[in-house]
């Protein structure tokens, strides 16, 4: 089963090198909270200030009142006292009589005794003028309807948390797992596509055939190149928060209408049982993002290297696999893998299928181990097959070829993770 991990690497020297997971896994929950709290307060300015106003604006009904008095609110602030203008009105709704002070739906206190008072001459006590009172609770009334500039400039508060909590959470994803000598390669990688472009003489000798920069572009610590991962963990676990924070976003905003009715005692229960589905879903999303959250961390980075890259039929390679995480391993396997995909249209509608036509075993261990802090390491080695289809990549076909590590852990789930690799024509060589 996955396990905790060690607070340190191995000694060099006189220095202890701190540890990358534990690293990662602080700077993810840094950027976790900013986006958090930029979301809750994001999510409580919608409730508490942009949706009763728009409720206000669109949805009260226009009605007449009578002002029997009016008042400069006062209170003490932490630069000197805060006003707001009030308006007392009595009106009667569905034969109930309603006596209560109002003005506007957000009426905050402020700075500025002058302006305050300016606005009481609106009104003049004992004059009928119309209101305007919410449905759901005749209680809420406004005197004045309108849209409040410093709402919408209240936003970019919270808006800059989530920026900053989202930016930097998908940098730390980005590169969970990753060596500096990655990182490094990946920043050469960007200047050298600028400066000179990425269509070497290879490229264009084999227009169908996939480029191969992206591949030989990462130097390896053992081998002369490290292999990048198809799809990284953290980009998963990204794009779980992404929907679970959408969806939940969506269903908060229909719920708070659902038990709003409840609360005021007129229930609306098409809507309530509309929403319990999309509340499970909600809660399960939730769940699913923890449990991958746990797994990303808990199953450390899995490392591929090869010792030459483009590959050709009927050749040889070495190959090093590195897996890190404190595991009780049941199966680690690593595969050489073809899938053939064919797209086309059915109808009006374009489908793609996708096959393997080739699996062939490279390495496989069971029942063992791997202790916290010391990844488990490997050597073997791959031949592709001498009959074996080049890559190919065109509009409505593709051969793809790739490295793929499985493993089973105890009381965990399965993980797979591929490494795609580029396999030339047979017989030719293109000068590298």
């Amino acid at each position: 089963m996955a396990r905790t991990f060690r607070w340190y690497n191995k000694k060099r020297g006189n220095r202890r090198t701190g540890s990358p997971t534990l690293g990662s896994i602080g700077e993810a929950i840094f950027f976790a909270v900013f986006l958090l709290i930029g979301s809750i307060a994001l999510t409580a300015m919608i409730f508490t200030l942009l949706i009763p106003e728009w409720r206000a604006n669109h949805e009260f009904v226009e009605h007449q009142c009578r002002v029997v008095g009016k008042r400069l609110a006062q209170t003490e602030g932490e630069d000197g006292p805060l006003f707001r203008p009030e308006f007392q009105i009595e009106y009667t709704v569905n034969g109930v009589e309603y006596r209560t002070w109002t003005y506007k739906i957000s009426n905050p206190y402020s700075s500025g005794r002058e302006s305050k008072h300016a606005i009481l001459t609106r009104f003049t006590v004992g004059e009928n003028v119309p209101c305007w009172y919410d449905p759901l609770d005749p209680e809420q009334v406004v005197l004045v309807r309108g849209y409040s500039w410093w709402i919408y400039l209240l936003l970019l508060v919270p808006m800059v948390f989530i920026f900053i909590g989202a930016g930097g959470l998908i940098y730390t994803l980005l590169n969970w797992g990753k060596s500096a000598e990655r990182r490094s390669a990946m920043t050469q990688r960007v200047q050298e596509r600028d400066l000179f472009g990425t269509n070497g003489s290879a490229e264009k000798e084999y227009p169908t055939v996939p480029q191969r920069f992206d591949i030989t572009s990462s130097p390896g610590t053992k081998l002369r190149y490290r292999l990048p991962i198809e799809t990284s963990p953290g980009w998963a676990l990204f794009g779980t928060l992404l929907t679970c924070v959408i969806w939940n976003g969506i269903v908060a905003v229909m719920l708070y209408y659902a038990l709003r009715g409840h609360i005021l005692g007129d229930p609306q229960w098409i809507l309530t049982i509309f929403l319990i589905p999309f509340v499970l879903v909600g809660v399960f999303l939730i769940f699913f993002f923890f449990r991958q959250l746990l797994l990303t961390a808990g199953i450390g980075p899995t490392l591929l290297e090869i010792s030459d890259h483009p590959l050709y039929p009927g050749m040889e390679y070495k190959i090093f696999l590195s897996q890190s995480g404190r595991l009780t391993m049941n199966i680690l396997s690593l595969s050489l893998v073809c899938h053939e995909e064919a797209t086309y249209q059915q109808g009006t509608n374009t489908r793609t299928e996708t096959k393997e036509v080739f699996r062939q075993e490279l390495y496989r261990r069971d029942n063992f181990e791997i202790p916290p802090g010391i990844p488990f390491e490997t050597d073997c080695q791959v031949t592709v097959p001498a009959d074996a289809m080049h890559s190919f990549k065109s509009t409505h076909n593709k051969i793809d070829w790739k490295l793929v590590v499985e493993g089973n852990i105890a009381g965990w789930p399965d993980f797979k993770r591929a490494f795609s690799v580029i396999v030339y024509p047979a017989l030719e060589r293109i000068a590298l």
